[in-house]
């Protein structure tokens, strides 16, 4: 492959956007509970403090991992990758 060909292919790939997100937890209420709470409402989740998070890229399961505080960021350290999508549920 040619230094040319390598470079379109970076900025090809540069340009895909993927969102990522973690699940901390998950919780269930009536959505008529969930429509009266107002700003600043806690909503209590199945997980504990030192529990494994899923990392998400679309959507899909892609890794677990731990969330770790420095200072007043928080950050997810992965600790497991997933190979075959699995589910999460």
């Amino acid at each position: 492959m040619s230094a040319e060909a390598v470079m379109e292919s970076v900025t090809a790939i540069n340009k895909v956007n993927i969102e990522i997100s973690v699940v901390l937890g998950r919780s269930r209420m009536p959505i008529n509970q969930l429509l009266k709470m107002g700003r600043g409402a806690v909503i209590e989740l199945d997980a504990y403090q030192d529990e494994e998070v899923w990392v998400l890229a679309n959507n899909v399961p892609i890794a677990r991992g731990e969330i770790v505080v420095q200072g007043e960021k928080i950050a997810v350290s992965i600790t497991d990758k997933i190979r075959n999508f699995e589910s999460i549920s």
